[in-house]
């Protein structure tokens, strides 16, 4: 029955993301940081401003226009650093976190004796975006970032990060999850007619194996991924396959179900492709915290698969009923649902910057215990690694 059933694009008005206008509700103060810190770096290499961890960039950017903005200090509710942790990258691309720790670091020492705000809560006013796989435990290998921690002097402040897992070393209480940056204009570009059927019914484009970094195998996605390859490359309901067509928006259209499998870490953008390109995201990472959760109905716009339920997934989507499909496919179709996962040039109302404003909001008022008695400390600036005490 599936190879003949075909689902059309909805236009939906159920389940509105939860509409807050932060503006009026908190103000925030943008240290001005030398440049080495931020826009130096996009001058020197301009991929950062289209990878998945963008989002550091065009936050500062957004918010230096933003009517949330002070000039004032003493009027603030939020001291914000633009610091882009990420934009150090590769020949290939990828961003080398292992310079981040010193860079913040540096970044807080300046703040730290420039001004005094950092020193009245030791940073527990104060938030930093930090997109890396592991958040402010700065390595994309798992192990490594538990071993690592959270940066010691990042522990009284929020932290606004893609990553989030219940009970994790590399998850603070009080964080603020968002969504990996996607560029908006990119997927516009690449729209097809809202009446096309959807003729696939499971769509996934990556890597099954990462044998640079994880020669034996096992270790990568927890062998979630290898499990989808074994278990369903042959099988006919799946478009699995490792290329990455020209066609891959269309396709994710044309779909669905659009696999959200754990990587390394246990978000990847595709998440956010999902739900803009309107295909159901089966999500498998187990404990993973999704973005803007508070706001969002996860539960009722994605499907939840145990990644020791990998070998069942047949089964698991075939038994779905096309009327809860139909309602998550309705529910996708809401405009507001994509607003919310996206960061685009220039903002809009309800969008992902929107939404951290109104998790920074939330938090408000601060407690009284974040303000310190005079000569209380609670960060150690010596702790954590030796390597990163070097200079930046």
């Amino acid at each position: 029955k599936w190879t003949s059933l075909m689902y059309s694009h909805f236009v939906g008005s159920a389940g509105d993301v939860l509409e807050d206008n932060p503006v009026g509700k908190l103000k925030v103060f943008v240290y001005d940081l030398p440049s080495k810190y931020n826009k130096r770096l996009v001058t020197k290499d301009p991929r950062c401003l289209n990878h998945m961890f963008a989002a550091e960039i065009f936050m500062h950017r957004f918010l230096l226009s933003s009517a949330v903005r002070t000039v004032n200090p003493e009027e603030a509710d939020w001291f914000y650093a633009p610091v882009y942790t990420t934009c150090d990258l590769t020949r290939a691309g990828l961003p080398l976190p292992f310079k981040s720790p010193r860079m913040m670091r540096s970044a807080i020492q300046f703040i730290s004796k420039r001004w005094p705000f950092w020193n009245r809560t030791d940073g527990g006013d104060h938030f930093f975006v930090a997109p890396h796989d592991f958040a402010a435990c700065f390595h994309y290998q798992e192990e490594n970032a538990i071993a690592r921690g959270i940066l010691p002097l990042l522990r009284r402040a929020t932290l606004v990060q893609t990553f989030g897992q219940k009970n994790h070393v590399c998850l603070k209480e009080g964080s603020i999850t968002i969504p990996p940056f996607a560029p908006p204009q990119k997927m516009q570009a690449h729209l097809i007619p809202p009446d096309t059927p959807r003729s696939i019914f499971v769509y996934f484009r990556g890597l099954f194996y990462d044998n640079g970094n994880d020669p034996e195998g096992g270790y990568y996605a927890r062998g979630a991924r290898a499990s989808l390859w074994e278990n369903f490359k042959n099988n006919p309901l799946f478009d699995i396959s490792t290329e990455h067509p020209a066609t891959y928006y269309e396709d994710m259209q044309r779909s669905v179900f659009c696999l959200c499998p754990l990587g390394w870490a246990p978000w990847s953008p595709r998440l956010v492709e999902a739900v803009v390109f309107g295909c159901i995201p089966v999500i498998i990472a187990d404990d993973i915290v999704l973005p803007f959760a508070d706001a969002i109905p996860w539960d009722e716009i994605g499907v939840f698969v145990d990644e020791e339920d990998v070998p069942k997934l047949d089964s698991i989507l075939t038994s779905i009923p096309i009327d809860d499909i139909l309602r998550k496919q309705r529910l996708l179709a809401n405009p507001s649902m994509k607003k919310a996962m996206l960061f685009p040039q220039p903002a809009q109302p309800r969008d992902a910057f929107h939404q951290i404003l109104n998790g920074l909001a939330r938090k408000l008022p601060h407690p009284e215990t974040i303000y310190l008695q005079p000569g209380e400390k609670h960060l150690n600036w010596t702790a954590g690694p030796v390597g990163d005490l070097k200079p930046w």
